[in-house]
């Protein structure tokens, strides 16, 4: 018939939709019909795939598959780990010092059981991190390392806390030095190769 386009005589047609914009069609096939959304097309691009299969895992009996945590530059981690020290050290001495110093009721408040057990418990992990930290030095092993930082962190922490405490509402002023190690503690201790790398990293040597 005279007018008609090769593409209507091989059997197709195209239609416009109603009320559609104008430049915009919709191709059917002979028996079939499509609905593709403007400007989204039904098609997978080339090299993508409309499914993506999970990928395989290849541990024995699908059990996960172990990875090695990040592990961090162990010289900055353990000197990270002596700073700690010296700010354990340091708190728990200023808390002594303040606790033979400041008096209450008539009598050095280091007189008071409570204040007693707050300076022990700091000497005590100023100590054991001290210990961990000089065998990290000797051996230069990852794992020392990683022990001796997980220790000196906790008491640079816990001891500046402790030794706020010892200092009561002075603390926490900009007259006392107590309130800077204690942030300086919490920024040291978000360091690379604290916390739970350290955690992983420990786990991971009990675990082979």
């Amino acid at each position: 018939m005279p007018g008609l386009s090769s593409v209507e005589a091989a059997g197709s047609s195209s239609v416009a939709a109603p009320g559609g914009a104008p430049g915009r069609s919709s191709a059917v096939a002979p028996g079939g019909s499509s609905t593709a959304a403007p400007g989204r097309s039904s098609e997978a691009g080339p090299g993508r795939s409309s499914t993506t299969a999970p990928a395989p895992d290849p541990s024995p009996s699908n059990l996960p598959v172990s990875r090695s945590p990040r592990v961090a530059d162990p010289v900055a981690v353990l000197l990270t780990a002596a700073e700690q020290l010296g700010t354990a050290t340091r708190v728990c001495e200023l808390a002594v010092q303040h606790a033979g110093t400041r008096e209450q009721f008539g009598q050095p408040i280091g007189a008071f059981q409570a204040v007693k057990h707050l300076c022990a418990q700091m000497l005590v992990r100023a100590e054991t991190a001290r210990a961990a930290v000089y065998a990290a030095a000797v051996t230069a092993d990852p794992v020392d390392v990683a022990a001796a930082r997980l220790l000196a962190d906790e008491a640079a922490e816990r001891g500046a806390r402790d030794c706020l405490q010892v200092h009561g509402g002075m603390g926490f002023t900009w007259e006392c030095e107590v309130q800077l190690h204690l942030k300086r503690a919490w920024v040291r201790a978000r360091r690379t190769g604290g916390g739970a790398e350290s955690e992983e990293s420990l786990a991971v040597d009990l675990l082979a």
